[in-house]
């Protein structure tokens, strides 16, 4: 099977995206595995591209492990990237199973995307029971084995949760990563990120994704820490979300609809033969 498809990144957090418009490409698990491992092809998430009849097209996102994802704020801004540069439109709808997501072309690389409103009540994460979910009391360890408790929970198209802390390098996130993303609590698995507020317009992150590890980057992690940041009255509506690679700006509008601003890399043609 020879498939031509297109790889693309938004702050390193990097994408393959198969255009099933045309001709349908069906893969099964073990090869969407294959063509995320990075001894092969490599990404964080697989993206198809399918035909919609009320918006510019429908997505699917799985990730590295083959496990479909309800969201992904980066992938979205790439596919709407790609495909303003087809239809010449500015302005792309894109259906999620999150539902319809508005994404503006800015030129210059720059993408908008309106992820829309936050979910925070435990049975809408979902949690396995009810409790506060600005304040999860979980705990984890730093290298210094100092316990800390906490923890956020927001849903934005997939669960995430938020450990505000004083110092990032504090914490190994691919250690704590894993133990809280297979955490009993959340059963369906979530994002983790560690969290610094530099100021109220900016927060250090580092983002352990669920079904796909530690990333470089990852736009429904930013938008859940903003909201998060919001909600704890650590940060204002406009706050910029840092990662090791760039940063993503995120605006929370009147309505508490989360909007996120960052660039988009080229778009590169591959072929992939399985």
């Amino acid at each position: 099977m020879d498939i031509k498809a297109f790889k693309m990144d938004g702050l390193g957090n990097d994408f393959v995206i198969i255009d099933n418009r045309q001709n349908v490409n069906i893969l099964s698990k073990e090869q969407i595995i294959k063509i995320c491992d990075r001894n092969f092809i490599g990404c964080d998430q697989l993206i198809f591209i399918e035909k919609d009849e009320a918006t510019d097209a429908r997505l699917k996102f799985f990730n590295s492990d083959g496990g479909e994802s309800g969201a992904c704020g980066n992938g979205t801004r790439c596919v709407a990237d790609l495909i303003s540069k087809e239809n010449g439109k500015k302005n792309i709808i894109l259906t999620t199973l999150s539902g319809n997501l508005k994404s503006e072309i800015l030129g210059n690389n720059l993408v908008t995307t309106e992820i829309g409103n936050a979910k925070i009540k435990w049975n809408e994460i979902p949690l396995s029971e009810e409790l506060d979910t600005k304040n999860l009391n979980i705990k984890i360890n730093d290298l210094n084995n100092h316990e800390y408790s906490g923890g956020t929970a927001i849903n934005v198209g997939n669960p995430h949760v938020v450990f505000f802390v004083n110092e990032i390098k504090n914490f190994n996130i691919e250690k704590i990563g894993p133990q809280i993303e297979n955490h009993k609590i959340f059963p369906e698995r979530c994002n983790v990120t560690i969290a610094k507020v530099i100021n109220k317009n900016l927060i250090k992150v580092k983002v352990w994704e669920r079904g796909a590890g530690l990333t470089k980057a990852c736009g429904t992690a930013a938008c859940a820490t903003a909201f998060a940041g919001k909600i704890n009255k650590l940060t204002d509506n406009n706050t910029d979300i840092e990662f090791e690679t760039g940063k993503l700006s995120i605006f929370i509008d009147e309505k508490n609809s989360i909007h996120m601003k960052g660039p988009v890399s080229d778009i590169k043609e591959i072929s992939i033969k399985l």
